[in-house]
């Protein structure tokens, strides 16, 4: 892509190099030039380099700046048609479940025949949920009672327990009683 400057640098080096043709000619006239023109000869050369460098620097911030608009649009292109896909296909979903759901229904209820054995699919399915709910219901009955049984069994343990213990107390409550009785009247 030729610029301006471009063109600035090929036609400063061309004058470099018509000046370096001439300089052995020049040089053999008077060493005291030669120092002069080689640190001119320099400057140029770092004035075209670095403007090189500044031309290929705007290059490449061009094309970055195309690749970077480029991948934006994509991006928001992507999402824009994402907007729009997502809703229309959730819409065909649930059109596919409405109308597969009816034409179910349809065929399942066409005629008589089919009706009855809806009908008693319904039936069997029902009695069967039925009965799943009456053995959990007895399973948990007997699970109940028979936790009960457990308890009741403790409790009439420790109530034996403690009658037993209360007899105890009152027959040696009573031999106590007698015997305090006996001991009070012999030394009376």
């Amino acid at each position: 892509m030729p610029t301006a400057s471009t063109t600035k640098v090929s036609g400063a080096k061309a004058r470099t190099k018509v000046r370096r043709k001439a300089k052995p000619a020049a040089a053999k006239a008077s060493s005291t030039r030669r120092t002069p023109r080689r640190k001119t000869a320099a400057k140029a050369s770092r004035a075209s380099a670095s403007r090189t460098r500044a031309v290929h620097q705007a290059e490449s911030a061009v094309r970055q700046t195309q690749f970077a608009t480029r991948d934006t649009a994509s991006v928001v292109g992507d999402y824009a048609e994402k907007a729009v896909l997502i809703p229309v296909g959730a819409a065909l979903i649930a059109r596919e479940k409405v109308v597969s759901g009816v034409s179910d229904a349809i065929s399942s209820y066409s005629s008589t025949s089919r009706t009855q054995a809806q009908l008693r699919r319904f039936e069997r399915r029902g009695a069967t949920a039925r009965n799943r709910l009456e053995r959990d219901v007895r399973k948990a009955r007997v699970r109940v009672e028979r936790e009960l049984r457990v308890r009741r069994r403790r409790i009439e343990k420790s109530v034996n327990g403690l009658d037993a213990r209360r007899d105890a107390v009152a027959k040696n409550g009573s031999e106590l009683a007698n015997r305090v009785q006996d001991r009070i009247l012999s030394l009376v």
